[in-house]
């Protein structure tokens, strides 16, 4: 088995490479991982140290956009699994232009080459974001698309082109909707580790408002458990929402983080969000579908975010430098 792991040197890409070649899938002890990445300012080979002696492991430096380096990089391989995308809210609204070129162009031209080179089953990664925002219940897949952000709208774009490839082309591809992920190795631009490291060095964090938008938190390796469900038993054309089922404020998270780092409300500094209608106000996803193929998340929020806090702590040689690029 040869997989093809694009974005593999981000956060959750990695863990989905780490845990692979870790034995860490049933059936996929052996698998032959390529992981093909830009290495963008939140791809890190430093992710990948734990598994860069690995004989079933290659990395090939690769843009999704270029036709040429897909070409050279995935004949012959079983599976793809698209992680590659721009994922930040903010640097979206200030810079949609890329968000689009390689979420929407970038994805096409992965499922364009799958579809070249006869590639057997492929997975797309994308988010709840797409579905914009909900007051109450919970999203099933077939819910209306609403996205409020440059970077939902193109994940939405790619979720819709990945559909067009199995309908037009008959493409075996399934997308997955995950919601809010946490865990290590996480680039400290996103909240909990920028929160984390933030406090650990002493310094105070934003809080937006009065800190009442919410968040489903998914442990990144229920994730990508959920990921390797989908491709092994995920219907071709289907979406499948993956969520944590622990729904949280911006207040509670943040008060959770305090007493994680030891430290009290004088270190949150309440600032007007600079995001206006981009920032939506509660995720929440109905992962019943996903359920029905074996999943469940295993890891609860207090346990996972104390394993986070704790990597965090013992991992200074990795993020520090990152924090002189967020």
């Amino acid at each position: 088995m040869r997989v093809l792991v694009t974005g593999g040197a981000g956060f959750i890409g990695s863990h989905y490479v780490r845990t692979m070649l870790a034995g860490g899938y049933p059936g996929y002890e052996d698998a032959q991982v390529t992981v093909f990445d830009k290495l963008t300012y939140a791809g890190n080979l430093a992710n990948l140290a734990p598994v860069a002696d690995s004989p079933n492991y290659t990395f090939v430096r690769g843009d999704i956009c270029s036709a040429a380096d897909l070409d050279a990089a995935l004949p012959g391989h079983d599976v793809v699994v698209n992680f590659a995308a721009e994922s930040h809210v903010d640097r979206s609204i200030t810079g949609a232009a890329g968000f689009v070129l390689t979420n929407v162009l970038g994805a096409q031209q992965v499922f364009d080459a799958a579809v070249r080179h006869q590639v057997p089953r492929v997975v797309h990664v994308s988010t709840d974001e797409v579905y914009g925002s909900i007051t109450e219940g919970s999203w099933t897949e077939d819910h209306l698309l609403e996205p409020n952000s440059p970077y939902s709208a193109a994940k939405a774009g790619s979720d819709l082109i990945a559909r067009a490839y199995a309908k037009t082309y008959g493409l075996d591809i399934s997308i997955t909707r995950c919601s809010n992920n946490y865990g290590p190795y996480h680039y400290p631009e996103k909240v909990i580790p920028l929160f984390v490291t933030k406090l650990l060095d002493g310094h105070k964090v934003p809080l937006y408002g009065e800190g009442a938008n919410v968040r489903d938190w998914l442990f990144v390796d229920d994730h990508c458990r959920g990921i390797q469900l989908v491709l092994e038993k995920g219907a071709a054309g289907e979406f499948y929402n993956i969520g944590g089922g622990r729904e949280l404020s911006n207040k509670e998270l943040t008060e959770q983080l305090l007493a994680a780092t030891g430290r009290d409300w004088s270190y949150v500094e309440n600032i007007v969000d600079p995001r206006g209608g981009g920032h939506d106000l509660r995720y929440s996803v109905d992962f019943t579908m996903t359920a029905a193929l074996g999943y469940a998340p295993r890891m609860s929020f207090e346990d996972g975010l104390a394993l986070t806090v704790q990597w965090y702590r013992d991992n200074r040689a990795w993020w520090e430098p990152l924090k002189v690029r967020a």
